[in-house]
């Protein structure tokens, strides 16, 4: 498979120097069943060693990680969407879990009825085209044999190019000594050949861990089923080569818009035009060199 943009899409390890390597690995999250038990932060937390990073509950929702970062691989959001008297006959998964009546979020003119539970498990990306991989000056951040990105942390210099760069706000800083973390997939146990610790925690199978390949077609068929049942909500995120990043190595069924979990809807790589940019600069400063030779050389005349 291709990417017109960007070139071959599943071989980033081959174009990382790797001769030869496993085909690429990743997760293809489903949050139509996801539960919001949080195993999988537990999970990511136990076997990565990583700090606690409080427990104090939002007003707005149970979630109590409430992003990703530094100390928070794994997050599993909980979006309380209001749902109107007029789309409770709708075909859905579930009845919306009973609540108080709330007010806000529901069309005009429908009187909102309770609150249907969205939740996610959210991760890095792994995108095919890593823009905190170009930015990054002490090769702390590397492209694995699996296909995966990875911080070394004893390479940080902690100078936060990265932080910035990424288009969906996953690495974060520790404020301790400003190095940068974020999910490895868990390189160690990949390497052992066996599946990331979240996933193999889920008790739902929402978080599946596998080649690629086999997964995008794998939610194609979910989407395909889920459709078929009057679920005309499902749709895929991040699994499209045609995208802004050339598609990522953790990509999701969401039933709702992107923007709706807190993902950016049309994501595209920061560093894409970067190439461009330098040839810009450095025609740039051919010139202004060339300007300093003429003028030197007119005073001399």
């Amino acid at each position: 498979m291709t990417n017109s943009l960007f070139g071959p899409l599943d071989d980033v390890a081959g174009d990382a120097g790797y001769a030869e390597h496993p085909p690429r690995m990743g997760f293809f999250t489903d949050t139509s069943i996801c539960i919001g038990c949080k195993a999988c932060e537990v999970a990511c937390k136990e076997w990565n060693g990583i700090p606690e990073d409080g427990i104090s509950l939002s007003a707005m929702s149970y979630d109590n990680t409430e992003q990703l970062g530094a100390n928070s691989w794994r997050h599993v959001a909980f979006v309380e969407k209001p749902v109107p008297v007029t789309d409770l006959g709708m075909p859905s998964l579930g009845p919306p879990t009973p609540t108080l009546p709330t007010t806000g979020g529901a069309p005009a003119g429908a009187e909102a009825a309770g609150v249907q539970w969205l939740m996610a498990s959210d991760v890095c990306k792994h995108c095919t085209h890593a823009a905190c991989l170009d930015v990054c000056p002490t090769g702390a951040l590397f492209r694995t044999e699996f296909g995966t990105v990875v911080i070394q942390e004893d390479v940080c210099n902690g100078c936060g190019y990265c932080v910035p760069a990424c288009p969906y706000g996953v690495i974060d800083q520790r404020k301790e000594d400003g190095r940068v973390f974020k999910c490895t997939m868990c390189y160690d146990r990949l390497g052992a050949g066996q599946e990331p610790a979240c996933a193999k925690a889920c008790p739902t199978d929402s978080i599946q861990f596998g080649e690629l390949s086999e997964l995008r077609e794998r939610a194609d068929r979910r989407v395909a089923d889920l459709h078929a049942k009057g679920v005309d909500v499902a749709r895929l995120y991040g699994q499209d080569p045609q995208d802004g990043v050339g598609g990522d190595g953790a990509f999701f069924l969401l039933l709702d818009e992107p923007e709706v979990y807190g993902l950016p809807p049309d994501p595209v790589v920061t560093t894409r035009d970067l190439g461009s940019i330098w040839a810009h600069v450095g025609a740039a400063a051919l010139g202004l060199v060339a300007v300093g030779i003429g003028s030197f050389l007119g005073r001399r005349r």
